[in-house]
C-alpha cells in the first residue's frame, strides 16, 4: 500500500500573488513535487480542494482586515506547519506603508463610499497573529529557497536559506561595488541574501527585497548614504520599499524622519 503523502496547502492574504506565482514558475520541479506531496489547496493553480488539517501550509500576504485577522487563526489551526512565504506575510508588505499614516485619509481620497471599506489602519505580518514554523523572505521568494523550504520538510529537517546579506552574493559573482565604486545608495550591506544579487549586477543598487539580514547595521548605512549626498527625505524612501513595516528598516526610516535635535 502507497504511504499518505502530506498535504500542502497554500493561502493568499492581501498581496500580489507574485509568490504563489514562483512557486508555479518552478515548472518540473513542480512535476515531481507533487509526486512527493498532495497539493491539497492552491487556488492560484486550481479550484478543486481537498479538506484538512495540512500537513504543511504556505502563506503569502499581509494581514489588512478584520476578516483576514480571523481567517488566519482558522488556517493556523489547521496547520501542522505554517512557512510564511514573501515580503507581504513577512514584514507586512508595500501595503505597510500605510503604517506611516492615517489610513482613513487614504480610504476617503480613493473610494466614493468609504462607510463599506472595512480596512484595519496597519498592515502587519502573519507573525503578529499565529505562531509561524519558518519565514521564507523575498518580493518575490526565490523558487529555489521556496523548494529548499518543502524539501526541507518533506525530508523533516531545518532548511537552508542564507543568513548573511546581498554584498555576498555580489562578491560570489565577481561584482564591482557599486556604492565604492560609483558612490550609488545601496542597501545590500543590509539586505538578506537570497535574490543573487541582481541589481548590483546591473548598475544599480540594491532595493532591500529580502528585507534585513540577520544582524543589519542600518544606521551606519544611512549614514553614509547620507554622506552620498542622499537627503533625509531620500532616506526615508530608501528604507520604506517592499520590507517598509522590518523593524530595522522602520526604525531607520522613521530615524531620517525625526528632526536632528531629536536625533
Amino acid at each position: 500500500m502507497r504511504r499518505r503523502r502530506p498535504k500542502l496547502a497554500v493561502w493568499k492574504f492581501a498581496s500580489c500573488d507574485g509568490c504563489q506565482l514562483a512557486l508555479l514558475d518552478c515548472e518540473d520541479e513542480l512535476l515531481a513535487l507533487a509526486d512527493a506531496i498532495e497539493i491539497a489547496r492552491f487556488p492560484e493553480a486550481s479550484r478543486a480542494a481537498v479538506k484538512g488539517p495540512y500537513d504543511l501550509s504556505l502563506v503569502e500576504g499581509s494581514i489588512t482586515t478584520p476578516e483576514e485577522a480571523q481567517r488566519i487563526q482558522q488556517v493556523r489551526r489547521v496547520s501542522r506547519v505554517l512557512v510564511t512565504i514573501g515580503a507581504c506575510a513577512t514584514a507586512g508588505g508595500i501595503q505597510a506603508l500605510r503604517n506611516f499614516a492615517d489610513v482613513k485619509a487614504f480610504i476617503a481620497l480613493v473610494y466614493a463610499q468609504p462607510r463599506y471599506i472595512d480596512s484595519l489602519a496597519r498592515s502587519t505580518p502573519i507573525a503578529d497573529h499565529v505562531r509561524v514554523d519558518f519565514e521564507l523572505r523575498g518580493c518575490p521568494v526565490s523558487r529555489h529557497q521556496l523548494l529548499e523550504v518543502i524539501g526541507a520538510f518533506l525530508a523533516g529537517r531545518k532548511p537552508q536559506t542564507p543568513a548573511s546579506s546581498v554584498c555576498l552574493e555580489c562578491k560570489r559573482r565577481g561584482t564591482v561595488c557599486v556604492m565604492v565604486a560609483r558612490g550609488t545608495p545601496c542597501l545590500g550591506p543590509v539586505t538578506q541574501a537570497g535574490c543573487g544579487a541582481i541589481c548590483p549586477a546591473y548598475d544599480r543598487g540594491c532595493y532591500g527585497c529580502f528585507g534585513p539580514m540577520e544582524t543589519p547595521n542600518a544606521a551606519a548605512l544611512g549614514g553614509r548614504c547620507a554622506e552620498l549626498g542622499l537627503s533625509r527625505a531620500a532616506l526615508v524612501r530608501v528604507f520604506r520599499t517592499f520590507n517598509a513595516g522590518a523593524e530595522a528598516f522602520r526604525q531607520e526610516s522613521e530615524a531620517h524622519e525625526r528632526p536632528h535635535d531629536q536625533g
